[in-house]
């Protein structure tokens, strides 16, 4: 190393001084006294953060850098999977590739004003027929790095992309009107992006209107956990116009800063991977997908497996609609010869041929089919033993309440319920129904969603259903926080829910002195068991509700009868029966995870 290189270190944002010592290789005695000189007082066990380390390292001639921690699967629990399929590349051929960036927030606080003001200003003025073609994504050039923006319909699409396997963005920025300030929206967006563990700028938008209020806003952020770095916090907060395209450039600046403290690397020349980001069908060009490659270098005429589509890709074009040869990391790109739609947030990979793209297609299908049939669903009964086997270490939470009053005291007696084994994360407390973005939100991060008061969309009860997420409805909040604590503890009782097996109308009633009366009925609908409950309804009112005491078919004791026969049947404990009566047999099972 020649007198003009300095060493470079990597530190944490905190370490004591021994380790310090350690790392660069000099006495903790010598660091103390330069701290001393610099009018800190410390002792060879005293934390430091990043910034007093970096001024001792300046003073020994060492270049001191942010160390950014490896990704592990079981600290956080989620890695995306195209970082997964790269795992295995040779850190020696990882280059930095353009960060990837989507736009969240509030719908109308100018997220896609923004990014038609970084795009025309960025993009448009170099080419003479402007934006020639919209693909939902594209790049621009700053200070000679790229970087891609996504251009996709809000946290819906982000989290649908989540909820596959795939995290295309790399950076969030999250638009907030500095007039309106946080919004329902835009506290749905920071949850999403937080359970993405996605890095968040915010975009602090329509600072040049009258009425804008930056600290009210930056007050607002702080309550929803992104405390701004000019308040001490770790959240950049840039004041931006995307009317006027003002602090546009402390945008991408920004952008770049974050960029740089990350690992957002890649191999060109390795295993190609990426993600759908949107497809769809043309009369004219057949099925167009529209992908981000993030690793290896994808070529025109190549086989790829996208999903449980496949083909030979036909054509490939950029943003700008021009036709291209080939596309490396973070490239947005088009193309054509799929043969059918696959999904947002599906991963394609390039194979050797097509027999070898249909063959793993058929084996998906296989495996989806089979996924199906023994899908786990996460619910609060299995938490406990799931815990046992290590394949949770914590609940995550999804909470929906009728007003912020009840929601308030539901959060925080969740946080004292005991958590030293399984931890409790809420990713999401809101008031008002649960909706579709909130089964998206927990099939995305394998959570439960409960509710106080409230109900569920019928369209999220179908979604959840299909996806396998657990809703829990409530109408006393002890009783929710008694479930949590039980289901932590693993004492939580299977829910019950009752079962209707059929109905039967009275079309007379017997008397018998030993054993009452009993009614003469047709099973009208469904089968009536022996070994149910029955329930006596006339005119809507339930008269009584017990075990059935006996049921009989043609003077035979049977177990069941099933619709369009008759049969007679006793009711424990009740002799009131009256022609016209309906009967209602019932059960109760387990109840499913929805």
């Amino acid at each position: 190393m020649s007198e003009n290189e300095k060493k470079t270190v990597e530190l944490p944002t905190s370490i004591t001084i021994r380790d310090l010592g350690e790392r660069i290789g000099s006495s903790p005695i010598q660091i103390i006294k330069i701290l001393m000189s610099n009018g800190v007082m410390a002792n060879i066990n005293q934390i430091i953060d990043f910034d007093t380390a970096a001024i001792v390292c300046a003073e020994l001639g060492i270049d001191a850098t942010l160390e950014i921690p490896e990704v592990k699967e079981e600290e956080f629990g989620e890695v995306p999977l195209w970082r997964k399929l790269i795992e295995d590349e040779d850190a020696a051929n990882l280059e930095k590739r353009p960060p990837v960036i989507t736009i969240l927030g509030h719908v109308d606080h100018g997220k896609t004003t923004l990014l038609d003001a970084i795009r025309h200003t960025n993009v448009a003025g170099e080419e003479s027929g402007g934006i020639t073609q919209h693909i939902g994504a594209y790049q621009i050039v700053h200070k000679n790095q790229k970087i891609t923006f996504l251009d996709t319909p809000g946290h819906a699409a982000f989290t649908a992309m989540r909820a596959r396997g795939a995290q295309g963005a790399d950076i969030v920025i999250l638009v907030v009107a500095a007039n309106d300030g946080v919004m329902p929206q835009t506290r749905e967006a920071i949850a999403h992006a937080k359970a993405a563990r996605v890095p968040i700028i915010v975009a602090l938008n329509k600072i040049d209107r009258d009425d804008a209020n930056p600290d009210m806003v930056k007050k607002q952020l702080a309550d929803n956990g992104l405390v701004p770095d000019d308040w001490e916090g770790d959240t950049m907060v840039v004041p931006v116009s995307a009317k006027t395209k003002k602090g546009l450039d402390d945008l991408l600046e920004a952008i770049s800063l974050v960029a740089d403290s990350s690992k957002i690397l890649a191999n060109p020349k390795g295993k190609v991977i990426g993600t759908v980001i949107e497809a769809k069908i043309d009369k004219a060009r057949g099925v167009i997908a529209t992908l981000l490659v993030q690793n290896g270098t994808l070529h025109q005429g190549e086989t790829v497996v996208v999903g449980l589509a496949h083909g030979n890709i036909k054509a490939m074009y950029n943003f700008l609609g021009e036709k291209i040869e080939e596309a490396g990391p973070s490239t947005p790109i088009q193309i054509l010869g799929l043969n059918e739609v696959p999904q947002a947030g599906d991963i394609f990979q390039v194979v050797p041929s097509e027999k070898d793209a249909r063959a793993i297609v058929a084996d998906r299908k296989a495996k989806l089919n089979e996924a199906k049939q023994n899908k786990k669903q996460a619910s609060l009964e299995d938490l406990f033993n799931r815990f046992q086997a290590g394949e949770v270490r914590e609940l995550r939470l999804i909470i929906k309440a009728d007003v912020q009053g009840s929601l308030d005291p539901i959060i925080s007696t969740i946080n004292e319920i005991d958590q030293k084994e399984i931890k409790i994360n809420i990713l999401h407390a809101e008031t008002g129904n649960i909706s579709e973005s909130d089964v998206m939100l927990a099939s995305a991060s394998n959570a439960i969603i409960v509710g106080f008061n409230v109900e569920a969309e019928s369209a999220a009860y179908k979604l959840a259903e299909s996806e396998g997420i657990s809703i829990r409805l409530y109408d006393i909040i002890y009783r929710l926080t008694e479930d949590i604590e039980k289901a932590l503890k693993g004492m939580l009782e299977p829910e019950k829910q009752e079962v209707i097996l059929g109905k039967a109308q009275i079309l007379t009633v017997f008397s018998f002195s030993k054993v009452g009366k009993i009614a003469g009925c047709k099973v009208i609908e469904g089968t009536i068991r022996r070994n149910a409950m029955m329930r006596v309804v006339r005119n809507g009112a339930v008269l009584a509700d017990n075990e059935v005491a006996s049921l009989r078919r043609e003077k035979e004791n049977v177990r069941e009868v099933r619709e369009g026969f008759e049969c007679g049947i006793r009711v424990k404990g009740f002799n009131d029966f009256a022609e016209g009566d309906t009967l209602v047999c019932y059960t109760f099972e387990e109840k499913p995870a929805i």
